[in-house]
């Protein structure tokens, strides 16, 4: 296990997250679509976040993961019938990314425990969505006691991909 530190991500670590993002990318697929039809600033700073860390390792960034608020559409529909919940009590998990050279290393894990737990401290439910070309990630997050409770044709998808796996941290 690395000495991870997890912090709250700060406007000066936008830059080393971009460079993480791109070179994680060809390795594993996230952000599908690559490269973005739009600044990678914007995938990493959601316009719905509510919170984000960062990962540091030996004193560089190494990870990101922030939790943005779940919109009253499909999604969050089917987030709330999953959990029975309503929206406003679900917290979305979103954009996480740990560099490529430290998989397995306890990284990602200690980047979700953080979102989960701050969504807990705010008595909200962790949802999220997975891509299913991401089946690492998937099986990661039942691993770790989430659950699928839908699934879903976000705008964003491919035709040529299946649908996105819509998951929940039962309370």
């Amino acid at each position: 296990m690395t000495d991870v530190l997890v912090r709250e991500r700060r406007p000066d670590d936008i830059p080393a997250l971009v460079e993480v993002l791109a070179a994680q990318q060809p390795v594993s697929s996230y952000p599908l679509r690559w490269p973005l039809p739009f600044p990678p600033e914007e995938f990493v700073v959601r316009k719905n976040e509510e919170r984000a860390w960062v990962a540091e390792v030996d004193g560089a960034v190494g990870g990101h993961v922030s939790i943005t608020s779940v919109d009253d559409d499909e999604l969050g529909r089917i987030w709330s019938s999953g959990v029975g919940r309503p929206i406003a009590e679900l917290a979305c998990m979103s954009v996480l990314f740990v560099d490529h050279r430290l998989a397995g290393r306890g990284v990602g894990g200690a980047l979700i425990d953080a979102a989960v737990g701050w969504a807990r401290e705010q008595s909200r439910t962790p949802v999220l969505d997975v891509v299913v070309r991401h089946g690492r990630a998937a099986e990661v997050y039942r691993h770790r006691g989430w659950q699928q409770v839908g699934t879903s044709r976000p705008e964003w998808l491919p035709d040529s991909e299946p649908p996105v796996l819509l998951m929940a941290l039962p309370d």
